[in-house]
């Protein structure tokens, strides 16, 4: 009963039971939870992936751009392979890979 004494009255504190009620609000029923902030983090790791890929992604096509318009046969090699335009008269042909199996 000595043991048991010293525990009681530590768990009996004001203090220690303000200290349990506030992290018990903050973990479970707070709106910025342990869950809430685990799925903030998850988002904004996937958003800063997207941002990495964006990046590079401008960054490829700012080339693209600069070779592009510095040469107008490459401006037209580009229209007729991405977008399929053709002069007027000409007829074009797309090969489409047949899919794997």
């Amino acid at each position: 009963m000595n043991f048991l004494t010293p525990v009681l009255r530590v768990l009996r504190n004001f203090y220690f039971l303000t200290a349990v009620g506030f992290v018990v609000w903050m973990t479970v029923f707070d709106s910025n939870d342990l869950g809430k902030q685990y799925e903030m983090y998850h988002k904004w790791r996937e958003l800063k992936s997207e941002k990495e890929y964006y990046e590079a992604n401008i960054k490829t096509v700012k080339e693209d751009r600069a070779e592009l318009l510095s040469s107008p046969a490459l401006l037209e090699k580009f229209a007729r392979e991405k977008y399929l335009m053709k002069r007027p008269g000409e007829d074009v042909f797309v090969l489409v890979p047949k899919e794997a199996e």
